[in-house]
């Protein structure tokens, strides 16, 4: 009786999906040819459409060079940034559904949900643009989509200085702290350009070591054969499978690494970073949203506190973990590295300036120049030397000036 079951089961199988009837069904389809078994493939297949780009008409603009952000307020209101603030894109969609169908295909191609009942999304598109979106209500009338690009080949430090990022007579001291293997906090904004200058300086790691990156998505770019990444892994739909970026520090110290670096320190991780750090891997770097270096203690605590560090605790794992704080700042002329300073814990923890550029191209010496200048393994004399030489035939330099705070 079974037996007569499956071939009943078979036989119409195949009377529904036999040679002719799948022939049918398939040319049904719209787009879509029959090709014979026997026939030359490659012009039928030159003929498929090609595959649609998520950002839509939003591409042209995201690909533009120079572009480093996106953002979509309203049908008309268009906004890119190529390093000098927000400016208007002559563009517009039809209407706020169109924002909306948008901003879903976006997610969607970032393998996230985003509709009524999940109307903010953060997703990281296939060709490593950042997305964040949100729908109304929480959105107020139509969807906003913010989109962050990655730039896959990183600026070299003589790039940064050419651009004016970077002060001519800071590339020595970024450059030494790397070589001698100083662990570096970078501090800044929002789109200040922390996670570039990260990249720039990644880069300049000898080729025999291992980097291992945590990341909450896949930022940092840098040209070194050997790095290896770690992405945070979020929870499902059902709130099960969760990786964090805590934990994966800890997966990281087991992996042989020369340097552990976490994209940004943005929450209870901070125990696990400053832990790491504190064991014997020297050459660690991190980034920090603040306001400003002097900032960066008071963040570090609050950090600490959301893993139950008392703020003794942070000063005096903080303070032997990071050897430098590096701040960039976002401006009217752009983005640029102001300040170089130690930590240090005593009385309490605090960022002491070594080095500060004043007016756009002074540099100011501050109470932690030597201390700074040792971890770089330089001297005064040698950076001011190296300013001299790059100065010459660099008239916009020209006025480059060194100063002593303490003087």
């Amino acid at each position: 009786m079974h037996g007569c079951a499956q071939t009943q089961m078979r036989s119409a199988t195949s009377t529904v999906l036999g040679p002719s009837s799948r022939a049918s069904l398939a040319a049904g389809h719209a787009g879509l040819m029959t090709v014979p078994p026997d026939a030359d493939r490659s012009p039928h297949l030159a003929r498929l459409p090609p595959p649609v780009d998520p950002l839509g008409p939003l591409a042209a603009v995201v690909r533009q060079p120079g572009v480093t952000d996106v953002v979509v307020n309203a049908p008309g209101a268009v906004w890119c940034d190529r390093g000098l603030g927000l400016e208007r894109v002559n563009m517009a969609f039809a209407d706020a559904a169109a924002v909306r169908e948008l901003a879903v295909r976006l997610a969607s191609a970032g393998g996230r949900r985003l509709d009524d009942a999940s109307p903010l999304v953060d997703a990281r598109l296939p060709d490593g643009t950042r997305l964040h979106a949100a729908l109304p209500p929480i959105a107020d009338e139509c969807a906003l989509i913010s989109l962050r690009t990655v730039r896959r080949t990183p600026f070299s430090i003589a790039d940064l200085v050419t651009a004016g990022m970077v002060h001519v007579g800071l590339a020595p001291l970024l450059e030494g702290l790397v070589r001698e293997r100083a662990s570096v906090l970078i501090s800044g904004s929002t789109g200040a350009g922390k996670t570039t200058l990260l990249a720039s300086l990644l880069s300049l790691v000898h080729d025999s070591e291992r980097i291992v990156v945590i990341e909450e998505g896949g930022e940092v770019s840098p040209t070194h054969p050997h790095v290896v990444r770690l992405v945070e892994r979020r929870a499902n739909v059902d709130g099960a499978g969760e990786i964090g970026l805590a934990r994966l520090v800890r997966e990281a110290l087991r992996m042989r690494p020369d340097r552990i670096v976490l994209g940004e320190c943005r929450g209870a991780e901070v125990r696990d970073v400053l832990t790491a750090l504190n064991t014997g891997h020297r050459g660690g770097m991190s980034t920090i949203h603040a306001n400003s270096a002097l900032d960066v203690p008071a963040r570090l605590t609050a950090l600490g506190s959301l893993a139950g560090m008392g703020a003794e605790s942070v000063s005096l794992h903080a303070s032997a973990a990071f050897d430098c704080v590096v701040h960039v700042e976002r401006g009217v002329a752009g983005r640029r590295v102001v300040q170089l300073g130690v930590l240090d814990a005593d009385p309490g923890l605090e960022v002491v300036a070594g080095v500060t550029v004043r007016d756009g191209d002074k540099l100011e010496r501050g109470p932690a120049w030597t201390r700074l200048a040792e971890l770089a393994g330089l001297t005064w004399r040698e950076i001011a030397g190296d300013l001299a030489k790059a100065e010459v035939g660099q008239g916009a330099l020209g006025g480059a000036v060194v100063n002593d705070a303490t003087a």
